[in-house]
């Protein structure tokens, strides 16, 4: 949990812990396994998965137009990042979409 933390950090300094929890406990079994604790900005797939998933079923944001915005500018928020740990996205994007009390 704290290296989740930390690395939420490097991105938003006065990140929650309660939050950051909560997506993990969200990710699960998914954290465990390399490839799929991190989320790949130039595979369409994972992208998609990531709106219908996580934006559309968890956060209830149906706008796709919103949705891909919100993907786009936590992509480029993160491209320096060679390893986009999947829970930091995450959290990124429901910090972007102003869902971070709803978790």
């Amino acid at each position: 949990m704290a290296d989740y933390l930390a690395d939420v950090k490097k991105y938003d300094a006065g990140a929650s812990a309660d939050v950051v929890d909560k997506i993990v406990k969200h990710l699960g079994i998914a954290l465990r396994n390399r490839d799929s604790s991190l989320v790949s900005c130039t595979d369409p797939k994972e992208l998609d998965r990531v709106r219908e998933n996580w934006i559309g079923k968890k956060l209830g944001i149906a706008d796709a137009a919103k949705a891909n915005a919100s993907i786009e500018k936590t992509c480029k928020a993160m491209h320096a990042d060679n390893s986009k740990n999947r829970v930091t996205f995450y959290y990124l994007v429901a910090k972007d979409l102003g869902k971070l009390g709803s978790l």
